[in-house]
């Protein structure tokens, strides 16, 4: 009888990456091999073998240690482990971003382990096989980023759920009954994540907040808010703090101050502001030279260290412009009254001033605390009527007062001199390599209800560079005056472009005929002022705009001054917005601490307070990218049944995006709803091609669409596509 074949044994399978996750999340326990099979939930012999031989390996590989015959411990520094932070993608899966990595580590779904997009984290990164990406696994959560989320909820008899529209929060939140507070179902509430016990598939939560039913417009804004960890409103002991403050003008601290009470001064804002922060004051010297005085609201006169209301400023660093209101840093009484610079009032300010030559050079300067009286309020529209007709008659179409006035003519005389002072300015900064950035705003025209009406788009023109320019000078003068002192101060710094960004940008401009110098930095900044005037007025200026702009590094604060590259400036700070910016407060209250002969002050708790700052502002900024968004939704919710032309600004392997000629909202067509051809994604031609037309669908190309769906509570639209434009 001939020998029996044995079948081939099974692979043996290793628990080696389990082990190690085992050890880990108890890194102070020594483990047997029983314990570990517990865990592993095993207990066949030949598991139990494996985990054996896994562990003398591991061991071996000097990944664990043996404390005592047959007991394991993590090894407390290995060099498998890093920390870093979590990036989720809309997929479930995640990347790791550490410093130790030129390329991010991938973490499938399966080895998050609770981790959520932004927090820090420690993983551990497989042995990486040649030619393939790193993956790794969440072994612990060490910080969360956060804990709060915005949600619609869904009430069931004995619990809840809330889910986000957030496309980064894969799972759902848990709530129990008892925690539910006052929510409905259906409510889009603000929930608080409470505990992520290891066997639950969804963390639990507790219902903070009912916002309000979704769609609404005041649940949506205050959704965006919440989101962002931002309040709508001042605590009640903030308010009566503030109504307190004593914030008449005394004859005692007038005695402190430079009396500039005389001397010509004017406002040019927003035609809807209510917080004036700056002003100019303008006299001619008998030595033909001119004394311009760049006065800023004097916030630190009324907002004292270690008050309240001093921390609640901070706690939100920056006044959040949202679409249709402002969540302002200070109380009203302060920000749009007993601060503001109004006109025919007197106020107390803290000021530059600068005697300057016809050529622009500065030959003499001033800092320090003043009194002013605002002769004059002006809309930029106003100032920008005056500039560019040199007439003193304002209009009654563009006049904030509703009729038509007249000026006088010592202020038409400033304005136009002023004018003539910034182009100077500009010219020079323009020629020192600062990069121009007019991107095209977008506004609503909305009703009483904050409905919107109709779209316009905010240009910069002369007027905003009048002002633009010397507020650029305040902020540079002031943080070279300090720079050079060598003593901790709060800059507002700009780093050179990323230039794997720029490569990136190169690639998609490319496609309209465009190019990028990279020879040196220098070649960098004139070649991208090329590129924005050549696109200037096209239909691809506001794709290019965006690509320009997130190709540059992000300004920021910090008490290390490295420059600011976009201004070309060695020096600069923030000196002219105390009312909507916490840092110019800072910098205000230092610069007195320094006029008055103070030491250097500590720079470790100033870099704490800018790290702060830098990230409140980035907050503020999507709430306010956020609040764009839903208005724009709701504007095309009420343009369902018209066609629009848009322009191609995006192209992926599910679709296009779509940015409308006439109002700059932007839009998905999704592949499946292009029904001319059969389209798939070319990466290298970074096109849509037609299977059987061989036609094209590219960045910049022009195409016909319609809305198929407005999403107000994921602030999203989608379009179909109707035909090319000829």
């Amino acid at each position: 009888m001939g020998k029996r074949l044995r079948k081939p044994a099974k692979k043996e399978k290793s628990f080696s990456d389990k082990i190690i996750k085992i050890l880990s999340n108890s890194a102070n326990k020594a483990f047997n091999y029983k314990l570990i099979a517990a865990k592993l939930e095993v207990d066949d012999t030949q598991s139990r073998n494996q985990i054996i031989k896994d562990l003398k390996i591991l061991a071996a590989e000097k990944k664990i240690i043996e404390s005592e015959p047959g007991k394991y411990l993590i090894k407390a520094i290995s060099q498998d482990y890093y920390e870093g932070t979590i990036d989720m993608t809309s997929r479930k899966t995640a990347y790791f971003i550490c410093e130790d990595f030129e390329e991010d580590v991938f973490i499938p779904t399966n080895n998050l382990n609770r981790a959520l997009d932004k927090d820090k984290v420690s993983v551990y990164v497989y042995n990486r096989r040649k030619g393939r990406r790193a993956e790794g696994e969440v072994i612990k959560v060490l910080e969360r980023h956060k804990t709060d989320f915005v949600g619609v909820i869904d009430v069931q008899k004995n619990f809840a759920f809330v889910s986000t529209a957030n496309p980064k929060m894969y799972t759902d939140i848990f709530i129990p009954k008892d925690n539910l507070g006052e929510a409905e179902n259906g409510d889009v509430v603000l929930v608080h994540i409470e505990d992520w016990p290891k066997r639950a598939d969804s963390p639990f939560g507790k219902v903070i907040k009912v916002l309000g039913k979704p769609g609404e417009h005041d649940t949506e804004i205050h959704a965006i808010l919440a989101e962002y960890g931002l309040p709508a409103e001042f605590p009640i002991e903030v308010e009566t703090y503030a109504q307190k403050i004593d914030t008449s003008i005394s004859e005692a601290e007038i005695a402190k101050r430079r009396d500039m009470r005389d001397t010509l001064t004017f406002t040019i804002d927003p035609k809807d502001a209510k917080d004036f922060d700056d002003a100019l004051s303008f006299k001619k010297l008998e030595n033909g030279n001119y004394e311009i005085g760049i006065h800023i609201a004097d916030v630190s006169h009324y907002l004292e260290e270690g008050t309240i209301l001093d921390d609640e400023a901070y706690q939100r660093a920056t006044s959040v412009y949202l679409v249709d209101r402002v969540v302002p840093m200070l109380p009203e009484v302060l920000s749009n009254f007993a601060c503001s610079l109004r006109p025919q009032e007197e106020k107390y300010t803290f000021s530059a001033v600068f005697e300057i030559t016809e050529k622009c050079q500065v030959v003499n300067q001033w800092f320090g605390r003043t009194v002013i009286y605002s002769d004059q309020r002006f809309a930029y529209e106003e100032a920008q009527y005056i500039i560019e007709t040199k007439d003193d008659t304002i209009p009654e179409e563009i006049s904030i007062t509703g009729s038509s006035y007249q000026v006088s003519p010592e202020i038409v005389s400033a304005t136009l001199k002023l004018d003539e002072l910034a182009k100077i300015f500009r010219k020079k900064r323009m020629a020192d390599g600062a990069i121009s950035f007019d991107k095209v705003e977008v506004k609503f025209n909305l009703d009483a209800e904050g409905e919107p009406e109709g779209v316009y788009f905010k240009i910069s023109k002369d007027a905003n560079h009048l002002i633009e320019e010397f507020m650029l000078l305040a902020n540079r003068k002031v943080a070279e005056y300090i720079g050079k002192q060598k003593k901790t101060f709060i800059y507002r710094i700009h780093d050179e472009p990323n230039e794997d960004k720029l490569i990136a940008m190169q690639n998609v401009i490319a496609k309209f005929g465009y190019k990028i110098d990279f020879r040196n930095p220098g070649d960098i900044s004139k070649s991208l002022n090329q590129l924005m005037a050549d696109v200037n007025g096209k239909k691809e200026q506001n794709l290019i705009d965006t690509l320009a702009i997130r190709s540059m590094s992000k300004a920021k604060y910090s008490t290390d001054n490295i420059g600011h590259y976009g201004l070309a400036f060695d020096y600069y700070s923030h000196f002219t917005s105390p009312i909507r910016r916490y840092p110019d407060v800072m910098v205000h209250r230092l610069l007195q601490f320094y006029l008055d002969g103070g030491k250097s002050a500590d720079e470790e708790l100033y870099e704490t307070k800018c790290v702060h700052c830098s990230t409140m502002e980035g907050l503020a900024t999507n709430a306010e990218r956020d609040s764009i968004k839903y208005m724009q939704v709701k504007y095309m919710q009420d343009h369902q049944d018209q066609e629009f032309l848009g322009v191609i600004s995006g192209v992926t392997e599910w679709g296009i995006y779509v940015e409308i000629v006439e109002n700059k909202c932007e839009g998905m067509v999704r592949i499946r709803d292009i029904k001319e051809d059969y389209y798939t994604f070319d990466e290298k031609q970074y096109a849509l091609v037609g299977a059987t037309s061989d036609k094209l669908l590219q960045l910049g190309d022009e195409i016909y669409v319609k809305v198929k769906n407005a999403d107000l509570v994921k602030k999203q639209l989608d379009f179909n596509f109707l035909r090319r434009a000829e």
